[in-house]
């Protein structure tokens, strides 16, 4: 996870926006990455790195140097997400997202780098019937990386609800996968 120094938090806290472009640029693409896996959609995940910031920048005050300064953006971009989609409509994958999707697993080239589109429409054809709370677990477990115990820093659940919910949520995408085809 990255991390900034804690000199340059203090010289946001104080209002300095040379020091705020900096921790914009040191992790605007880690924001982008949760926004577009939670919410599917490049445009809607631009949006949240913007709302993102705003929030990060207008809440500098109430950032407590003894958690990880990586960990409280993660808690703020995932909430911004959690609430734009709790706002939207549910959006569920198009017969065009299960074709990409095919098309991806099976390609020979499996290391090529998958484009935004391809992303958003793998993670749609995947969270289908996952629970708020089972897209956000398997969001930060599988598809960005986190341990349980990093996921419980972010969400503030406990170590049940992570796992539960995270066995859950493999179950479900086992199952969707299956009914494409996969064994």
């Amino acid at each position: 996870m990255i991390q900034i120094d804690e000199d340059i938090v203090i010289r946001c806290q104080r209002g300095e926006k040379d020091a705020f472009r900096e921790v914009v640029a040191a992790y605007q693409r880690m924001v982008f990455s949760l926004a577009l896996k939670m919410l599917c959609d490049e445009d809607e995940a631009k949006d949240m790195v913007q709302e993102t910031f705003v929030k990060v920048w207008l809440n500098m005050s109430e950032y407590d140097c003894r958690r990880s300064f990586s960990t409280w953006i993660y808690t703020i971009a995932l909430r911004t997400c959690l609430d734009r989609i709790k706002s939207q409509r549910r959006t569920l994958p198009m017969p065009e997202d299960e074709a990409v999707f095919r098309d991806f697993a099976t390609e020979e080239d499996g290391l090529r780098t998958l484009e935004n589109r391809e992303w958003a429409s793998i993670v749609r054809v995947l969270a289908e019937g996952l629970g708020e709370k089972q897209r956000v677990v398997f969001t930060l477990v599988q598809l960005e990386g986190f341990s349980s115990q990093e996921v419980e820093e972010i969400t503030g659940w406990d170590a049940k609800q992570v796992k539960s919910n995270l066995y859950v949520a493999r179950q479900t995408i086992r199952e969707r996968l299956k009914m494409l085809g996969y064994e």
